[in-house]
């Protein structure tokens, strides 16, 4: 059994409500009892966990995260992943197929599910559109959502037939799950390693048009608008496509998107440095790209912050800039960067990012979430805005190091993570 806690004098952050302010919360058996708009006098009890001058959110969901297992245990694992996750402040996790073997059958819907019962985090495993991730035949949808699947992609490679696309959408629909695509045309892409720019050619390294992108969202768009489906554009990253995402809201298309952390603060001429940890898929844009991104999150178009966490192996990072994988490790540094680069600098306010953090994941996936209504699961981000603190990938408990934030200060934390009542991080 759980033991019954109060959460008191915490700043509440409600994005049902827009409500940002004192609380006190009260947990029983893992679940939000009552919640009164209060403070409390701060209390010695054992029962009673003292949050001044913190914020109290729901508990944050990242909806695009690459946990490596099965295949690639040296790079992370479901547990490696979900400490990282409650470290960065993660409640909740959904885990992209693109494993070794990928995720493409019940089997292995049901793996990742019985391995993420010992995890402190709650695990959602995404199931592959098509078999083996090859775009050429459609996966048993209905089977693997009978078995926990909460959503499908084939993450890392764009579907690129248009009439699989449609079908799946069709699929998808009748199982009531989105599909999640990441848009990028093959051949358009070309095998380029960054974004085509000035700065490509300036380095000699072969680009990545936007339109590898932006072409696929609009296909995306117009087979959701003819199949009535569902379909989420995963990491969105050009000014193109953010314009697409916009009007086809306006057209009340079913569509939903989500940024990046390193969309929305990072830019391609970074790459001067040949850092390999600053080659993404998609890559790092433009200046006006991230602008836009930017503006896409603050208006609405952009529904979601997810952090596309993907582990690499030292060993394979430190190859030539032409060779080394996409990706970059994201949980543990997400938190600080959306209060570093949105709050304090005022593209977003506290309500709007925990809602992109936590109610808006929760509705797409259909998962429990996002909110502070009685009776929801206990899952509860805890944040102090004002700590600053210098990323080290020395101290991540990620199994790798591959992140572009090295060294960069940051102001605003996450300093404690609570799942079902239960404390599964703590700097406090």
């Amino acid at each position: 059994m759980k033991d019954d806690i109060m959460l008191i004098n915490g700043k509440i952050v409600d994005p049902a409500t827009g409500y940002v302010g004192a609380a006190t919360i009260h947990i029983s058996a893992g679940k939000i009892v009552k919640i009164e708009k209060r403070k409390k006098t701060p209390s010695s009890s054992k029962r009673a966990l003292n949050l001044d001058n913190l914020l109290v959110c729901p508990g944050f969901i990242d909806m695009h995260v690459h946990l490596r297992e099965p295949g690639r245990e040296d790079e992370e694992t479901i547990m490696s992943g979900a400490e990282a996750a409650a470290a960065g402040g993660f409640t909740s996790l959904a885990c992209m197929p693109n494993t070794d073997p990928p995720l493409d059958n019940a089997g292995a819907i049901e793996y990742i599910n019985e391995r993420a019962l010992v995890a402190p985090v709650k695990i959602y495993p995404i199931g592959a559109i098509t078999v083996g991730q090859k775009g050429e035949k459609l996966t048993e949808m209905q089977e693997m959502t009978a078995c926990g699947a909460v959503a499908f992609s084939d993450d890392g490679h764009g579907v690129q037939n248009n009439d699989i696309m449609r079908r799946a959408l069709e699929y998808a629909k009748a199982c009531d799950v989105p599909l999640i695509s990441h848009c990028e045309f093959r051949d358009l892409a070309a095998e380029g390693v960054m974004n085509e720019s000035f700065i490509s050619s300036l380095l000699g390294l072969k680009g990545i048009t936007p339109v590898a992108e932006e072409l696929m969202v609009a296909r995306e768009i117009m087979l959701a608008e003819y199949t009535n489906g569902r379909v989420h554009i995963a990491h969105v990253s050009t000014a193109g496509s953010v314009e697409l995402i916009k009007r086809a809201k306006k057209a009340k298309i079913k569509v939903t998107a989500e940024a990046a952390p390193h969309h929305f603060t990072l830019t391609d001429d970074l790459v001067k440095t040949f850092n390999t940890n600053l080659k993404i898929n998609p890559p790092l844009r433009e200046k006006k790209d991230v602008e836009a991104v930017k503006k896409g999150l603050k208006e609405g178009a952009i529904d979601v912050i997810a952090t596309d966490h993907a582990p690499h192996s030292v060993e394979e990072k430190e190859l030539e800039f032409d060779y080394a994988p996409f990706g970059a490790v994201g949980l543990e540094t997400a938190v600080g960067l959306v209060a570093t680069e949105l709050i304090h600098k005022d593209v977003l306010d506290w309500a709007s990012a925990v809602e992109r953090l936590s109610a808006a994941p929760a509705k797409i996936l259909g998962i429990p979430g996002g909110t502070f209504e009685e009776g929801a699961p206990a899952d509860f981000t805890i944040i102090d805005p004002d700590l600053e603190w210098e990323v080290n990938p020395d101290e991540f408990k990620s199994l790798s190091r591959n992140t572009p934030f090295a060294g960069w200060k940051l102001k605003g934390k996450t300093v404690m993570t609570i799942v079902d009542g239960n404390i599964v991080f703590t700097m406090l």
